[in-house]
């Protein structure tokens, strides 16, 4: 018996690009539907609760809703219908979290920009949502933008469909046109209605109702985790087959194909941006599990009577890792509640409970961890959780995973999607160029040129600064990883300049940043705290240069009035994580505290660099 639970439930994932408009959507269907209002709101982008997703208005974290519709029109109308709505990141980083919560879904609205069409990552997810055969509808947001080009766009989202080797089913993909912004969607993009309305039709005639078997015994794959403090792990995921019912004994499928015994204590149900106790939940519906302290992500929930493991989780291999270290710099513990390597170590591995997507290692000693991730944004967020969270850490250059296929050297490659003003095509080429990048396609847009290109993952490490400098900050980049494939030339990823290193401790002055002035720019302000072995500026030549940053003006009984005018200093360059990240040098480590982002070097005396340097060079010349 393969019966439909429940005719009028749907459960839809929606994925995009970064920046596309997905978020601001659900807030349009919540508003929509009824289950907010607008004084409940206090602002835009509700599902992005996490503060980090507000401050960079990107979705980090897959999270669940459900919303109650009323059909309006048709011969159903004035029925209501129950919609679950997983929203999803859109940054190719964040692929663990793509693939868990699109196993929870039976279909998945591709949504669009107007004017940019499908991207990299939007390539990414869709691929995705295809291998589990979901259903497609297609939503152009922002067509209220005066640039928009809606049909050229879903043009494009057709090629993408063919070049992922799409079937008939889903080429044959209905269309829906929006501003999610303003609230409207419709069937054309030069009708404005009120609503929402035409999304929530489409979806509800177009999306297939779950199936499941009712009376087989009960299977629910975990997808995601939360925690709560009272009553610890709470397991979020789709049922399957059966009811999930509260007080149920169960057995849980581990990943080395153990089974556990445990009790279900309370099944939760999305009920809008919240979750209700239930006395049941049906096959095909989404749901909470608390009581299950050992549960995982990829676990199955199953009957004891038929104990049979749901697929698990497939995730993507990572790409790219980095040292984590404790901070022995002379600030160290100054700042930071959480600096011993136990504590570090006993956060990494508390994150790998639900971030499915890292890797975590022992270093080379004691006081390391190498810890693996998607990408540099995936490892950032990381990093920048953790020092909010009172943690004190070192890190060091990000490098490329290589791997070893059929003999062969292979490392990854990343599709790399590039917006420029036609006066700035002929640097961006040239950096791409530099980093053994392969141009796929260009066309004008506008007055912009699209780039599409092939670049080694290494290559992408530090780009989008120096991209930045030399277009004059008119560059737009993004990329996903695309394969993994031999190794491929000489990649140019030495910095153009050298830095400016402290070689005494103490506070800047205004003094010295004054006299550095003609050297380069710095990364500090005058009375900010510094150390030996500190960098503390960026020098104009190709060589770093060791600089007496806290030196003070001497004072003597003679008034030189040209000397004591006011000086406008330059404003320094203050790096963000991720910019200090793809910053620093081999030799270099990131210092992150709770309140600050330092460089330093490794070696923190210039007598042991040189050291260093010397017997690198006997080294390399005795062929070692």
């Amino acid at each position: 018996m393969n019966s439909t639970p429940d005719p009028d439930l749907r459960n839809v994932a929606i994925i995009a690009h970064v920046d596309h408009g997905k978020t601001t959507l659900v807030d349009a269907m919540l508003r929509q539907s009824g289950t907010l209002r607008d004084a409940d709101a206090a602002g835009d982008l509700i599902m992005d609760s996490n503060p980090l997703e507000r401050e960079r208005g990107i979705t980090i974290l897959s999270k669940n809703c459900a919303v109650a519709y009323t059909i309006k029109r048709g011969p159903r109308a004035g029925r209501s219908c129950r919609v679950n709505i997983v929203d999803t990141p859109g940054h190719a980083d964040f692929g663990g979290e793509v693939e868990r919560v699109l196993r929870m879904a039976d279909g998945a609205l591709l949504l669009v920009d107007a004017m940019d069409g499908p991207m990299p990552q939007t390539r990414f997810v869709l691929g995705k949502a295809l291998e589990l055969g979901l259903r497609l509808v297609i939503v152009v947001n922002k067509c209220d933008r005066p640039e928009a080009r809606p049909q050229a766009v879903v043009d494009e989202v057709f090629d993408l469909l063919i070049d992922l080797g799409a079937g008939d089913e889903a080429l044959d993909f209905p269309i829906v046109y929006a501003s999610a912004r303003n609230g409207w969607a419709g069937h054309s993009p030069t009708e404005h209605p009120d609503d929402v309305d035409e999304l929530f039709d489409t979806i509800l005639q177009h999306v297939s109702a779950p199936t499941g078997d009712l009376d087989a015994p009960l299977r629910l794959l975990v997808t995601t985790l939360d925690w709560s403090e009272y009553v610890g792990r709470i397991a979020i995921g789709r049922v399957f087959s059966g009811r999930a019912k509260p007080g149920t004994p169960v057995v849980l499928c581990k990943a080395d194909g153990s089974l556990q015994r445990a009790r279900i204590a309370k099944v939760l149900r999305f009920v809008g941006l919240g979750r209700t106790e239930s006395e049941g939940v049906l096959a095909g519906d989404l749901c909470a599990i608390e009581g299950l302290p050992t549960i995982d992500i990829g676990d199955t929930i199953a009957s004891p009577d038929d104990p049979r493991p749901l697929p698990r989780v497939h995730v993507d291999e990572p790409t790219l890792h980095m040292v984590f270290r404790i901070n022995d710099g002379p600030f160290g513990g100054r700042e930071g509640r959480f600096v011993t390597s136990r504590q570090i170590r006993d956060r990494l591995h508390r994150e790998l409970e639900s971030n499915v997507a890292l890797r975590v290692a022992p270093g080379d000693t004691a006081e390391e961890f190498r810890v693996s991730g998607r990408g540099l944004l995936h490892l950032g967020v990381l990093l920048e959780n953790m020092r909010r969270e009172g943690y004190e850490l070192t890190v060091g250059r990000p490098e490329v995973i290589e791997r070893e296929i059929d003999g062969v050297r292979c490392e990854p490659i990343e599709r790399l999607s590039l917006d420029v003003s036609s006066s700035a095509m002929g640097p961006a080429l040239e950096l791409l160029g530099q980093r053994a990048g392969e141009v796929l396609k260009m066309e004008a847009r506008g007055e912009r040129m699209h780039i599409e290109a092939e670049i080694p993952a290494r290559g992408l490490i530090g780009l989008r600064t120096r991209l930045l400098n030399s277009t004059g900050g008119d560059a737009i980049m993004h990329h996903t990883f695309a394969k993994y494939a031999p190794v491929r030339g000489n990649v140019d990823r030495k910095r153009q300049n050298g830095v400016m290193v402290s070689i005494e401790a103490g506070t800047a002055t205004a003094y010295a940043i004054e006299g550095l002035s003609d050297r380069g720019f710095t990364f500090v302000r005058p009375t900010d705290p510094v150390y030996e072995g500190m960098l503390v500026g960026e020098h104009n030549r190709e060589n770093d240069l060791g600089v007496n940053i806290v030196r003070t003006k001497q004072l003597s009984n003679f008034r030189e009035t040209s000397k004591d005018q006011t000086v406008v200093l330059k404003p320094p360059r203050i790096m963000s994580l991720e910019a200090a990240l793809e910053y620093i040098d081999d030799d270099e480590l990131v210092e992150i505290t709770p309140t600050s982002v330092r460089m330093r070097k490794r070696l923190l005396k210039e007598a042991d660099r040189k050291r260093a340097d010397r017997a690198a060079r006997d080294r390399e010349a005795a062929g070692v």
